[in-house]
């Protein structure tokens, strides 16, 4: 269980930030279950009240994108230096696995995070994570070193956009170690992607 702080307002906002995300995936780990957590359970997970709770997120839907924050975060943070010499394809990868690494250890809490977003009542979630799958392929483009314009950019955005998302669909079905299998699917769309259009992956921008 984590222990909250007897001085909390001493506690820097970031620290807090972090210290009540990680309790509620060690709490929906133990349980086996993100979509019925609860405030009044997470306050006394963390030995503090429902009210110092909703100071830092409005609801668990705002924890959950806590933790995807976190994992684009560590996707934007991977050492780039030297990645410019790699093919496109090797850059993509790289990139894109950091954000699923990212996640990796609360693999089953994150699924059931999507499954909770993706819930038929929370149509409300789904406008949202529209803006945030787009943000999301927009930096995996940058730091890969995709800078074109115009229709290029654009079926760059639809290829991006796709193999993501089947790739996140095998990842959150995937129980194999690393979830290796996922990793697979996304090298085997990338390649198909590079045949299939290959002036993506030249090195010239027009």
């Amino acid at each position: 269980m984590a222990t909250g702080s007897q001085n909390e307002g001493q506690i820097p906002k970031a620290l807090e930030f972090d210290r009540i995300l990680d309790a509620a995936l060690e709490m929906a780990t133990e349980r086996d279950d993100w979509s019925n957590l609860s405030f009044v359970e997470l306050a006394k997970y963390c030995g503090t009240s429902v009210n110092h709770i909703r100071h830092y997120y409005a609801d668990t839907n705002a924890i959950a994108n806590a933790w995807f924050l976190r994992a684009l975060e560590a996707m934007l943070a991977a050492d780039l230096e030297g990645l410019e010499v790699l093919p496109v394809k090797e850059r993509l990868e790289y990139i894109i696995w950091r954000w699923f690494e990212a996640l990796a250890p609360r693999h089953r809490v994150t699924t059931q995070m999507l499954g909770a977003k993706l819930h038929l009542p929370h149509v409300h979630h789904w406008v949202p994570m529209i803006f945030d799958l787009s943000r999301l392929v927009q930096f995996w483009r940058e730091a890969a070193g995709l800078h074109s314009g115009g229709r290029r950019r654009q079926i760059e955005e639809v290829v991006l956009t796709g193999i993501f998302i089947a790739t996140l669909r095998s990842w959150c079905r995937d129980e194999s170690l690393q979830q290796s299998q996922a990793h697979a699917r996304l090298l085997a769309l990338l390649t198909r992607a590079e045949r299939s259009v290959p002036f993506w992956f030249s090195t010239d921008p027009h």
